[in-house]
């Protein structure tokens, strides 16, 4: 009894250590009301620590432009595609749903995105890509 309450601990255990699926999906926002010509974009990251460490460390002193978000968020997800469709630790990296050059998602979208990043980098100790961006603390 106690080899079978062992092997269903440990599966258990192995199954949350499989790392999130679908990590990071950007979609149009439907709760908000669409104006003329705007979409609102919406970030939505299922790693529930994120939220947490993101409010931690988003501090207005330490913020840089939506382009200097925007150039390295390309940067990340062209990578983190990359790794999703080669790399052997495939079962991390999952695509990023709808992130496409030339599209303004904002300088919100664009931060915390950057900021996902930065946490997979950082807290996760997931390397993405191999030049970090400088000046970055946390």
């Amino acid at each position: 009894m106690k080899k079978v309450v062992l092997l269903i601990v440990l599966a258990v255990f192995i199954a949350s250590c499989s790392g999130p699926k679908n990590a990071v999906k950007i979609e149009p926002n439907a709760n908000e009301a669409v104006q003329q010509d705007s979409t609102e974009y919406e970030l939505v990251v299922f790693d529930p620590h994120f939220e947490s460490w993101y409010l931690l460390h988003d501090s207005p002193a330490l913020y840089r432009s939506q382009g200097y978000y925007e150039g390295w968020n390309q940067q990340y997800v062209n990578q983190w595609n990359y790794l999703a469709a080669h790399s052997r630790r495939g079962s991390f990296f999952e695509p990023i749903v709808g992130y496409e050059p030339g599209v303004d998602y904002g300088f919100e979208l664009n931060h915390k995105l950057f900021y996902y990043f930065q946490y997979v980098e950082r807290v996760l100790r997931i390397p993405i890509l191999p030049n970090r961006p400088a000046g970055v603390v946390f």
